[in-house]
């Protein structure tokens, strides 16, 4: 998959002749949401054909939009995992990410062996997991996908942190009972339609393009599974994990399917200006209808869900954008 580079966060001082600092960090004092300098970020999404790169494109273009001296380039990237490291690092000033992940981040497990340096702007979307088998692989569970070629998508992204658990969970082991393929998901659903991958696993919004390409094209040769069996297992290693639906209208099917889901977060790094990241929650939920517009996946955002980041803790700078968009506490 092409990656694409991502932007630092950096400041030009107009006042300073163009001079450019190499970090935007939070001074403390009061949150005026005023950002005085052109302050350009970089947002990491996912992969093209998911709903972060949707989003996050859109979100970018929005930034612009509202005319402050906050812009932004969103950028392709391999989804959650690598998402917070390229933050912390400092490749980007924005990630999206899925909330158990992020929470792994801020404990230092799972994926981070340290404690990471994060912060939530809001709670926006939720991602639902989606299962899909051919139909001529036979495979009716997770359990059954023993032996067989499956997509567990991009590495250090938060579909394959999902895709493991959910295989360990139906007594598999993820490294020697499946043919695990680490794909983006433009590159699944070629598998899937060439025959040549079994099963995937996709973590994302609804709808997700590249699921709806592969519906389109194939559906009658594939199939979505119940993996709710699942959920108490899950939910024993992050309860941050519930049940919910894939409805039939989402992708035009015959009916609903029951899955697991589970919340996604915009982060940042927790000493980001307080007043950047004012800026940037104010702007996700003023341009939400432009957003919406992007992908129906922004209709979830909502004010009354966007503090909802535990055990990721919300940015200063964004608890006064939220305080002044009235959003509940």
């Amino acid at each position: 998959m092409a990656m694409a580079v991502g932007f630092a966060l950096i400041l030009t001082g107009s006042a300073c002749g163009g001079r450019q600092d190499a970090a935007s960090t939070d001074a403390g004092g009061e949150v005026t949401c005023d950002v005085a300098n052109e302050t350009r970020i970089g947002i990491a999404t996912g992969n093209a054909t998911g709903v972060y790169f949707a989003l996050g494109n859109a979100y970018a273009e929005q930034l612009g939009a509202a005319g402050g001296n906050v812009k932004a380039t969103a950028s392709e990237t391999g989804a959650s995992v690598q998402n917070i490291q390229q933050l912390v690092a400092g490749s980007y000033g924005v990630a999206f990410s899925l909330a158990d992940t992020a929470a792994d981040a801020v404990n230092g497990t799972g994926s981070f062996d340290s404690k990471q340096p994060i912060a939530a702007l809001a709670r926006i979307h939720t991602n639902y997991t989606q299962v899909i088998v051919r139909k001529a692989a036979g495979i009716k569970d997770v359990a059954g996908m023993k032996g067989k070629r499956v997509s567990t998508g991009s590495p250090k992204s938060g579909t394959e942190v999902i895709a493991n658990r959910l295989l360990t969970a139906a007594g598999l082991d993820p490294a020697q009972d499946v043919s695990a393929q680490k794909l983006d998901l433009t590159k699944t659903v070629d598998g899937m339609k060439e025959g040549s991958i079994d099963a995937l696993f996709w973590s994302g919004g609804l709808p997700t393009p590249g699921i709806t390409d592969l519906l389109t094209t194939s559906g009658g040769q594939v199939e979505f599974l119940d993996i709710t069996p699942l959920l108490p297992e899950m939910q024993k290693i992050n309860p941050v994990y519930e049940t919910g639906t894939i409805p039939a209208a989402a992708y035009k099917l015959s009916g609903d399917t029951s899955t697991i889901v589970v919340p996604n977060l915009l982060l940042v790094k927790d000493d980001l200006d307080a007043n950047v990241a004012c800026v940037l929650t104010k702007t996700l939920f003023d341009r939400k209808p432009q957003l919406e517009q992007a992908n129906a996946a922004a209709k979830e955002i909502s004010l009354d869900q966007a503090r909802d980041t535990d055990p990721v803790p919300l940015h200063r700078g964004s608890a006064k954008a939220l305080d002044d968009l009235g959003a509940p506490k």
